[in-house]
């Protein structure tokens, strides 16, 4: 049941990921979820702890990529700032536009991973894609109004997983 909600492997929040965890798993290209992945909904700018993780990845042969269902306004601002790419308005659960800018980018599917907070859509997204999800918590309390609807299917399907041992920590893999 809800095989499709199961991730690569999960962490408490991005930044407690190593680079070398990606290494190990032949990552070249990590999509990235914006909102309650890196920063709260609510921030303009990234914070010095976002700075330096983008740093690390790119020191690493890493390359970081924005993937976001918010509007472009926002996200390309935050990217832009960070220095990195980003693809706006991602209508995630659906994986059509990531499948579109891997494919843009000539990207091979088992070289990208995509980290995110949300069972509904990133995991969805990510799997759509064919592609390993990195499922992490919330890092603010706060979301958005939309967020809110899919975090009541979230939640229990996030139970389901962890009660069965299929959210295996990163460390693990």
């Amino acid at each position: 049941m809800f095989k499709k909600f199961i991730p690569f492997a999960h962490s408490a929040s991005i930044y407690e990921i190593e680079y070398d965890f990606y290494k190990r798993n032949g990552i070249k290209t990590l999509f990235m979820d914006l909102d309650n992945t890196l920063d709260s909904f609510k921030a303009k700018h990234p914070q010095e702890r976002t700075i330096n993780y983008v740093k690390g990845l790119i020191e690493n042969g890493i390359k970081p990529i924005i993937i976001s269902n918010n509007r472009p306004n926002r996200v390309s601002g935050y990217a832009n700032e960070l220095g990195i790419e980003f693809l706006a308005s991602a209508r995630k659960p659906f994986s059509r536009r990531i499948k579109a800018e891997m494919s843009k980018r000539n990207l091979d599917p088992n070289e990208v991973m995509l980290v995110g907070d949300q069972m509904m859509t990133d995991v969805l997204a990510g799997r759509g894609a064919n592609i390993k999800v990195v499922l992490t918590e919330k890092i603010v309390k706060e979301d958005q109004i939309t967020t809110h609807f899919n975090r009541l299917f979230d939640r229990p399907i996030r139970k389901y997983h962890k009660k069965r041992g299929n959210l295996v920590d990163w460390r693990n893999k």
